[in-house]
């Protein structure tokens, strides 16, 4: 019998490893994408804490190239779905199809059926379409005719959007956007990126080309798993899980909101400050852990008002108002 020391050796250096690699996934990612290390931390993130991320961006900033390039260094399978106004729910979830072979039905899996699914415009299907994710995205399973289908894990749901379209596009409901973990932003990248951009093309690269720029896994599902152990295993002391709280409950005594973060806004500060803590080398949470994740984590959950919106505030300021304005716990 192994003996408990020997065990808790094992763990920490199976932990030690599984940080690394994932760490690594930013330098991997980065032979296809450039300057997006924030967007790269929080889909690691993501998958740490079994989230899933609302990712946005105007055309050309390489969001599916992230995904792709993500996919390969984890050595996942990855499907993409274009969000269009006639995708039907069926489509993404998948249905029976009759065959007249055996004169039975047999279910055919929708691409909803993978690692990681990169939902693409989800804001341009009809609500209908888009809710049809909602039960895959809780609950890790699709139902098909009253019967539930275990979706695979890990499974991470990537959707993206365009800030600045809105013609022929549907709003997303407050409860589908509850179930993002996170809303990561991907900016145009500065000068220096974008001429990095363009001389890798004009040296050959092929975005739909991932292997021949150097792409290859660097971790994979066990890492994955001994990171969410880890993850599970960070310490919060009870001044900072009320630092989490107040900074919650300030969003809703705001002027410039009409919804605040709700409790279980609370509970996803909570966990993506743990996973932030662990990829940082740390078995507790610091309140600049919080501060990291604050706005990914609540920009998305917090409405503005119309009247302050037209004066220009957006979400990520009021969060940054309320964080200068909470107490830091020593």
């Amino acid at each position: 019998m192994t003996p408990p020391a020997a065990r808790r050796s094992r763990t920490a250096a199976s932990q030690e490893r599984a940080r690394e690699a994932l760490v690594a996934l930013r330098a991997e990612v980065g032979k296809a994408v450039v300057a997006q290390d924030a967007a790269v931390t929080g889909l690691v993130v993501a998958l740490l804490c079994r989230g899933h991320v609302l990712l946005e961006g105007v055309p050309g900033v390489a969001k599916t190239l992230l995904v792709r390039a993500l996919a390969a260094s984890l050595d996942l399978e990855m499907k993409r779905v274009q969000f269009t106004p006639d995708l039907m729910p069926g489509d993404v979830t998948g249905s029976l199809v009759y065959d007249a072979r055996t004169a039975r039905f047999s279910f055919q899996a929708g691409p909803v059926f993978t690692n990681l699914l990169l939902a693409d415009e989800i804001n341009r299907t009809p609500p209908k379409t888009q809710a049809s994710l909602l039960e895959a995205m809780e609950e890790r399973q699709v139902s098909v005719e009253g019967e539930g289908r275990p979706l695979p894990d890990p499974f991470l749901v990537i959707a993206t959007q365009n800030p600045i379209e809105f013609e022929g596009t549907y709003t997303l409901p407050e409860a589908q956007l509850d179930r993002f973990l996170l809303k990561l932003t991907m900016p145009v990248p500065p000068r220096d990126a974008e001429v990095e951009v363009l001389s890798r093309h004009d040296s050959g690269f092929d975005p739909r080309n991932l292997a021949a720029a150097g792409i290859s896994p660097v971790a994979g599902v066990a890492e994955l798993e001994a990171g969410r152990a880890g993850v599970l295993a960070v310490t919060v002391d009870p001044a900072v899980i009320g630092y989490i709280v107040d900074i919650c409950r300030a969003t809703r005594t705001s002027p410039s909101l009409s919804l605040g973060a709700s409790p279980r806004a609370a509970t996803a500060l909570l966990a993506t400050s743990k996973a932030w803590a662990w990829l940082g080398g740390r078995d507790y949470v610091t309140p600049d852990d919080v501060k990291a994740l604050a706005r990914p984590t609540l920009r998305h959950r917090i409405s503005v008002r119309p009247e302050a919106e037209l004066e220009g505030v957006n979400a990520d300021g009021v969060l940054d108002g309320v964080l200068g304005s909470v107490p830091v716990p020593r």
